[in-house]
């Protein structure tokens, strides 16, 4: 199975590299476009901000590769709020592949952002890559920035009002929370992601 993680500068590249070893997948890191093209899965990690990161998808030449792939792709953090159409930091237009803006957490009292730490998931319809996945299952979340509910929300969280922390729309899917970091929970949605 070729596996690529697209080498779009997120610093949590390692961490998924190490997850996918675990499951006993030794992913290429490749900003590379047609080993990218070629791969069986892409995954797009990323942490920081939308503008570099759409940025640094143009600088490689990547942008329009991106929209053309046919074959399953995982948006991981900062790589899902990329799949949609604009983010609301720093106004960027982003990959426009899932019809949503991502938006910033409005501040309530009580609610810290940036939303950090463990937070549960609900199912919101069937997928094969929830298979394994039952409400409350625990995820582990860093980011201030939200992709809003929609027909691409495959499971949600709460943090001061649900927001998508699954989505899906055609062969693109994301993972707001961070699949490497979240335990059995994390490692079982990676694997299901393997396995579509």
């Amino acid at each position: 199975m070729g596996v690529v993680l697209v080498d779009a500068g997120g610093t949590n590249i390692g961490s998924v590299r190490y997850a996918l070893q675990r499951l006993g997948v030794d992913a290429a890191l490749t900003s590379d476009a047609e080993t990218i093209r070629s791969a069986d899965k892409v995954i797009l990690p990323g942490v920081g901000a939308a503008g570099p990161g759409m940025a640094r998808l143009r600088e490689l030449g990547l942008e329009a590769l991106m929209r053309s792939l046919t074959q399953p792709v995982l948006g991981v953090c900062l790589g899902m709020q990329l799949l949609c159409e604009r983010s609301e930091e720093g106004d960027v237009a982003c990959l426009g592949l899932i019809p949503a803006t991502v938006r910033r957490f409005e501040e309530q009292p009580g609610l810290r952002v940036p939303h950090m730490g463990w937070n549960q998931l609900q199912r919101r319809r069937e997928h094969r890559l929830l298979e394994g996945l039952v409400d409350g299952d625990w995820a582990y979340f860093v980011h201030s920035y939200a992709v809003p509910l929609g027909d691409h929300a495959l499971a949600t969280t709460d943090f001061g009002g649900e927001f998508a922390s699954v989505i899906a729309r055609d062969n693109f899917h994301g993972m707001q929370f961070h699949p490497e970091r979240s335990a059995k929970v994390g490692a079982r949605l990676l694997k299901n992601f393997l396995e579509l």
